[in-house]
């Protein structure tokens, strides 16, 4: 492809007043020198990545539209970053969003002179490889702009009236919610990383595009780990696999999520990593010409029934393959759904109509068919999945959906800035995951401490789920292993607060019972019923647990000391022992060794589901 020139993308600006700094942008990028900046560029950075920062105030602005003085020389490296997001925004965003965009790495190049990563290049080339992980999911103007810029907070002298005075208040909320606040402290690393990941969420429910910004920073953070020790890479690719990755899947964004899991196998297992990358190798060798026959005999099938669709071969991602093989103890040559293919048509009734096809061609294997289309995932994903028996009996994947299902299984939430979509179909990935980063800013204000909340949301980031109906013929979705009373606190927290029991498919079943896929669900409920500490014992979702630990919480202590203290007596009598049968020493020496200075304290406690 022909390279456009900023000046020429700009020129087309339809009579925009364009400063001829911007204009001549990727040329006056700067960068450290080794004369004249190298006595200046000696204070550390403040962030990962950052091994020197310029002393001098960087300004956000150019008042007299001057190009940088010494100490900032051209650099080609930074110039092609800029040149590639500009092509790749040309179509989506209009001439003026891409002159705000040229001003927006302008600002950012300033903001950040002198300060370089730890691989050696300017600093600058990271938000800019942010901002192009965002273009490619056509995202708009405003969040490329606070990609581009969502570092200047942080590390350099830039202030939020800045950013707003040239950018204005959408931009700079966005950049001060991907912000972190690295001036508080706390007790332990823990507690540390529990706080920031709060905040992330909670500011994620105030705009949902600070997650986005956020999961492309971890994304091309976790490309560039190289440069990092072993300690550092090893930590952020597990709080990547934990936090990040899990994010992603929730807001139905598989792409990214499928490489953060891949690079975060690569740095904790090298060696597995290499194995199971080579054994895919391999096998894409021998079996390429299968591949290709089964290829050609779908679309010859979908083409004799008139249905417009083109067919993707794919195979399991390392992670995916790695994941199964651990959980079912199976080895690489015993894991047989290795392959698969995917059918993206026009229509709805074409869906159907190819899977009656494929059904034709390959015997189904029984059981293993399932309609994300007419019930879709919780966060938004909707095909239908069938495995066949292919030839030689190799289990064959087969997903069909159709082009706006696979951008959004793909994309998932950031698939709504491609499609321009109002997001107010309940079944659609931005409406689901609203709905579930709404839920979010409640459960907080109800959990104590950080450590709590993420322990909670980290249930619902879970990717398997169970699908149950409502009396009234609604789908809920639940985590894996959720119970009924975990139904009951799903449909409304005074349901969950004063449940009995539960009628299952019309039986009446306890309250414990653990919930499969297509279950019909009543809750059975009575006003005197009130939540228990043993609730806390079965439950599975974040929801229940936190409303469960907010009611106990609510309970006078004088009556939370008595019920901890008839729950021990329980406890005590199965084990043929009573409380005041315990030695005085040994009693106390317990209290002491838990860090409790009276009994009643560890009874409140017992009582309040906390020890």
């Amino acid at each position: 492809m022909k390279r456009r020139s900023t000046r020429s993308i700009v020129s087309r600006a339809n009579g925009l007043n364009v400063k001829p700094w911007i204009g001549q942008l990727p040329r006056w990028l700067p960068k450290t020198t080794r004369a004249a900046g190298a006595e200046r560029n000696n204070v550390s950075g403040r962030r990962h990545g950052l091994k020197n920062r310029s002393d001098r105030a960087a300004s956000i602005s150019s008042e007299n539209g001057d190009p940088p003085g010494p100490g900032v020389v051209a650099d080609y490296e930074v110039t092609n970053h800029v040149h590639d997001l500009l092509d790749k925004l040309q179509s989506d965003v209009s001439p003026e969003q891409i002159r705000r965009v040229q001003a927006a790495c302008q600002c950012g190049a300033r903001a950040h002179a002198g300060q370089t990563r730890l691989s050696g290049e300017p600093y600058i080339t990271h938000p800019v490889a942010v901002a192009s992980i965002l273009a490619d999911f056509h995202m708009d103007g405003d969040t490329i702009v606070a990609a581009i810029l969502h570092d200047v907070l942080e590390d350099t002298d830039c202030t939020s009236d800045d950013l707003e005075r040239q950018f204005g208040p959408v931009v700079t909320k966005l950049v001060e919610g991907v912000t972190k606040l690295d001036q508080v402290r706390f007790a332990s690393r823990q507690e540390a990383n529990a706080e920031s990941f709060r905040k992330m969420l909670l500011a994620m429910a105030r705009d949902i595009r600070v997650i986005l910004i956020k999961l492309a920073d971890r994304l091309h953070n976790m490309r560039t780990l190289a440069a990092k020790d072993h300690a550092s890479t090893r930590r952020i690719a597990m709080e990547t696999l934990e936090i990040y990755a899990p994010i992603a899947q929730r807001l139905g964004m598989s792409l990214v999520k499928a490489e953060l899991q891949d690079i975060g196998l690569r740095v904790l297992y090298p060696n597995r990593y290499r194995v199971i990358a080579s054994c895919i190798s391999g096998v894409m060798g021998m079996r390429r010409e299968a591949m290709q026959k089964i290829d050609k005999a779908i679309l010859q099938r979908l083409g004799d029934e008139d249905i417009p669709a083109r067919v993707v071969s794919r195979i399991k991602s390392p992670w995916s393959i790695y994941t199964k093989m651990k959980t079912q103890h199976k080895s690489f040559k015993e894991v047989m759904d290795l392959f698969g293919f995917r059918i993206v048509t026009d229509t709805v009734p074409h869906c159907y109509q190819a899977l009656g096809a494929v059904h034709a061609l390959f015997k189904p294997m029984d059981g293993r068919f399932r309609d994300f289309i007419a019930i879709p995932k919780a966060n938004g994903y909707q095909s239908l999945h069938t495995v066949l028996f292919g030839p030689f009996g190799a289990p064959i994947e087969i997903q069909i959906r159709t082009e706006e299902m696979d951008q959004v299984a793909e994309r998932g939430i950031a698939a709504h800035w491609v499609y321009k979509t109002d997001g107010s179909q309940p079944n659609s990935a931005q409406a689901r995951a609203h709905e579930w980063i709404s839920s979010l800013a409640s459960r907080e204000a109800t959990t104590d401490s950080a450590i709590e909340f993420i322990e909670n949301v980290k249930v619902d980031l879970f990717p398997d789920e169970v699908y149950v109906f409502t009396p009234r013929g609604d789908i809920l979705a639940l985590p894996r292993n959720s119970t009924a009373l975990d139904f009951a606190y799903a449909v409304h927290t005074d349901v969950g607060a004063h449940a009995v029991t539960a009628r299952v498919d019309g039986q009446i079943s306890s309250l414990r019972t653990c919930l499969q896929s297509g279950q019909n669900i009543e809750i059975v409920t009575a006003p005197s019923a009130q939540p228990t500490p043993e609730w806390l014992g079965f439950v599975v979702s974040g929801k229940a647990r936190t409303a469960i630990r907010n009611y106990l919480k609510r309970l006078q202590h004088e009556d939370a000391v008595q019920f901890g203290h008839r729950m021990l007596d329980r406890e005590l009598i199965i084990r043929s022992v009573s409380l005041d049968t315990i030695p005085t020493d040994a009693l106390e020496g317990y209290l002491d060794e838990h860090h409790y200075q009276r009994l009643e304290e560890l009874l409140a406690d017992i009582a309040l589901g906390q020890h």
